[in-house]
């Protein structure tokens, strides 16, 4: 039976009083829709168009099943199950929905079903942007307490490309320990600088850092340089003996760098010294127990000279205790522009003059480059470029000439960052001139429009000849 557009079964609603129950209905704010047995509408109030935006008499007589076939007023005339306080996305609208359903009866035989819901498309929208704000707060916690978790010598290390703060965090870690650490790196990537920031963050800070170049200095005389010698150990030997570099390091830390270069011979006193913590000098026979924390470093790949049988494996074991690799340059150019700005800076001070700054075309080409050299060829070639340029800006004709080599690859940056400028400048014309043909001239109403400082506004009115 119809009443208005709304048409009812008789079984399920009685007739004598239907009116009243859809003026009831009709001022409820959610959503009603009735659907009979075989998922027919045959009920919907006012709210239905009002929220959904269809009108009702667009969707009574028509089935269910057909529209929205996963509905949940469909699934429980299969279960026969209550569905309250539930969330489901309504794909015919492309809308979210909250609500209930509710199996009808007319005795024991089920008739159809009830749903009343809300659209909360919007609330779910908001829900999600939270999530994703807080998410995004979450991260950026999460960097910052990183970033805070490392001790002061730490974080006076440039840079934060990811692969690098996993090493710099592990690093703090194993500096509160005595363990031995072994840094591998390619030539210039700061392992000096890793190696000083363990040690000025472990509890022997007080006592020395002690460097020892260990390609520098040449094989027969390394070994009295770790070791010391006593008066008379060798033609030349000074008066009274000398202390090694390992007992300097009592209490300390012992710095090895580019211990990959030390020979077979040197490898196996240095393996007597980790497992003993003790030494003899050279041509004395006293034993010298030592106290001290060793950290190594390399540039070579010792995996290969094991392999090669130039680097003993007993050794390599005894060293890579803690192993921390510094990623180079070519793998952290997010880090690049903060490296520059912080050496630009730095060098500023040195020489007495203002900081320059870096221009894109610069800074390109910076991140172009694959600095075999890593991060110390990129401060010999920003000091370079800082004494050249002599002004307040970086430019390509201020850097060394091996890094201009490609003189095709660099025309395509200057045409890029050119035909970049050129659009910019295009695009910010046409805005201003429909801002001022909406504003019917007005240029006040035009830079409010724009939002822009009047300042801005004549500046690009007098730059795109826009003034008349």
């Amino acid at each position: 039976m119809l009443v208005g557009e709304n048409a009812v079964t008789s079984k399920i609603i009685p007739q004598w009083n239907q009116q009243i129950l859809f003026d009831i209905l009709d001022m409820i704010h959610d959503v009603v829709l009735v659907i009979d047995s075989d998922t027919t509408i045959v009920y919907a109030n006012k709210a239905y168009a009002e929220i959904l935006g269809v009108p009702v008499h667009k969707v009574l007589g028509k089935r269910l099943d057909k529209i929205e076939p996963e509905a949940g007023i469909i699934r429980i005339q299969r279960t026969e199950e209550v569905l309250q306080n539930r969330q489901s996305y309504l794909n015919s609208l492309g809308i979210d929905v909250f609500g209930s359903v509710f199996p009808l009866y007319d005795g024991s035989q089920m008739i159809g079903s009830v749903g009343v819901f809300k659209n909360i498309t919007e609330e779910v929208r908001l829900t999600q942007e939270v999530q994703r704000t807080e998410g995004v707060a979450d991260y950026l916690q999460e960097q910052l307490n990183q970033r805070e978790a490392l001790p002061l010598s730490f974080q006076e290390y440039i840079g934060q490309n990811s692969h690098l703060q996993e090493t710099l965090l592990l690093a703090a870690k194993v500096a509160r320990t005595d363990s031995t650490v072994l840094i591998r790196g390619e030539s210039g990537v700061g392992k000096e600088v890793l190696a000083r920031a363990i040690h000025n963050s472990s509890r022997r800070s007080s006592k020395p850092l002690i460097k020892v170049n260990c390609a520098a200095i040449p094989e027969n005389l390394l070994e009295s340089e770790l070791f010391g010698y006593e008066e008379g150990a060798f033609t030349g030997a000074k008066k009274g003996g000398k202390m090694g570099k390992f007992e300097l390091s009592h209490g300390g830390t012992i710095f090895l760098d580019e211990v990959g270069d030390m020979s077979l011979n040197m490898q196996a006193k240095l393996l007597r010294v980790l497992q003993e913590r003790e030494i003899e000098r050279v041509g004395g026979n006293e034993t010298i127990k030592l106290n001290l924390r060793v950290v190594a470093a390399t540039n070579r790949d010792l995996d290969a000279m094991m392999n090669e049988g130039t680097f003993r494996r007993d050794l390599y074991y005894r060293l890579n205790i803690i192993s921390l690799f510094l990623p180079p340059l070519r793998e952290r150019k997010d880090d690049i522009l903060a490296l520059a700005e912080y050496y630009l800076d730095k060098y500023s001070q040195q020489f007495d003059n203002p900081t320059p700054s870096l221009s894109p075309v610069t800074l390109t080409l910076l991140q172009n480059y694959d600095w075999p050299g890593n991060v110390r060829e990129l401060q010999n070639v920003l000091e370079h470029a800082l004494i050249i340029s002599g002004g307040t800006s970086i430019e390509p004709q201020h850097l060394p000439a091996h890094l201009l080599k490609d003189r095709k690859s660099l025309r395509v940056v200057q045409e890029k960052h050119s035909g970049m400028k050129d659009a910019i400048g295009k695009m910010e014309s046409e805005l201003i001139a429909t801002a001022l043909r909406n504003s019917k001239g007005n240029r006040t109403q035009a830079m409010q429009a724009l939002g822009i400082s009047r300042r801005a506004f004549y500046d690009k009115l007098k730059r795109y000849n826009l003034e008349t």
